[in-house]
């Protein structure tokens, strides 16, 4: 029996893909109830639609009888990691690390920056025709922490860096040396956090992380100080964070939020010192060339029995 790929883009739109398996395309549909394309028991190989609503991109999982890889267009796999029980054992699964780094550090250098230099309030003041100038702290000089020093982590660094920041701390779960300095375990966070001017969150949402930035966490951090989130919004404990956002006393940029989407309404919408995009981290012009390069590799590797780039954990394997 031919195996059979479901992938959420054409694939007559995807160079490279390798000979063999039959492809057929599947992204849920506009209202997520798009027909399957196939029988679910012969897909080998699932791409979990990008950027659908949650109960659409794991829909299939259950009927994925003889599934054999999971392919998540996301670098986090939080959302398919709850539905991991309804996968056969075996199967494994993959991130799409490689497709996200450059436009998620871009949009974290992004709100870092307009939110020290007050740009929310230069565009506020233009709907209004005023001019307002004044001091705005910079950039240059800054104690930056990144929390998740992964592949995202490090290219965030690698855009700071030629700002003339005074210092780039690293953290992630464990402890490790890279070349450019040591990575610091989260459990050195409450000695790091009091000489960070801008603490950045770029770690995946596990048991670990889940409000891993509490009210403990915020006390912490130095009076004045940014947080900035492009990881996940579980990561943040946001009644924790209104707490000192209402104060004043930090200030935040914000690309996730939970909930999320943020209903209107919702306190965040109108805290002062906020800054909040709408989950926009990955979905830019750089998403659809690199996610295209990723699915044919992993494709290519699939079909001649080669190991396959990312992956996260085999189910029902230890620790799964």
């Amino acid at each position: 029996m031919t195996a059979e790929v479901w992938l959420p883009i054409p694939p007559d739109r995807i160079d490279g893909l390798p000979a063999g398996p039959r492809y057929l395309f599947w992204d849920g549909g506009d209202d997520g109830d798009q027909d399957f394309p196939g029988d679910p028991a012969h897909c080998a190989f699932y791409v979990v639609p990008y950027m659908k609503p949650h109960p659409v991109r794991v829909r299939p999982l259950e009927h994925l009888r003889h599934v054999q890889v999971v392919q998540t267009l996301t670098a986090g796999v939080d959302d398919v990691m709850a539905k991991v029980s309804a996968i056969p054992p075996g199967v494994r699964l993959c991130n799409a690390r490689g497709v996200h780094e450059a436009s998620t550090a871009e949009l974290a250098l992004t709100l870092t920056l307009a939110s020290l230099r007050g740009v929310p309030g230069f565009v506020r003041a233009q709907d209004q025709g005023e001019w307002r100038g004044g001091f705005r702290p910079a950039l240059a000089d800054k104690n930056v922490l990144v929390v998740g020093y992964g592949a995202i982590g490090a290219a965030i660094e690698d855009r700071l860096v030629p700002f003339e920041v005074a210092r780039v701390v690293r953290v992630a779960r464990s402890a490790r040396t890279t070349e450019r300095g040591p990575v610091h375990p989260l459990a050195e966070l409450p000695a790091l956090l009091p000489e960070a001017d801008v603490v950045i969150l770029s770690t995946p949402l596990t048991e670990d992380t889940r409000h891993l930035v509490n009210a403990g966490f915020l006390a912490r951090m130095k009076d004045g100080a940014l947080l900035v989130n492009v990881a996940r919004g579980p990561v943040v404990d946001t009644e924790a964070l209104l707490a000192e956002l209402e104060t004043g006393r930090l200030t935040a940029a914000l690309d996730v939020t939970d909930p999320e989407p943020l209903p209107p309404g919702h306190p965040l919408w109108q805290a002062p010192g906020v800054l909040i995009s709408p989950h926009v981290g990955g979905p830019t012009s750089a998403f659809l060339p690199r996610a295209k390069r990723l699915l044919a590799d992993q494709l290519t590797r699939f079909v001649n029995q080669e190991p396959l780039r990312n992956v996260i954990l085999t189910t029902g394997a230890p620790g799964a």
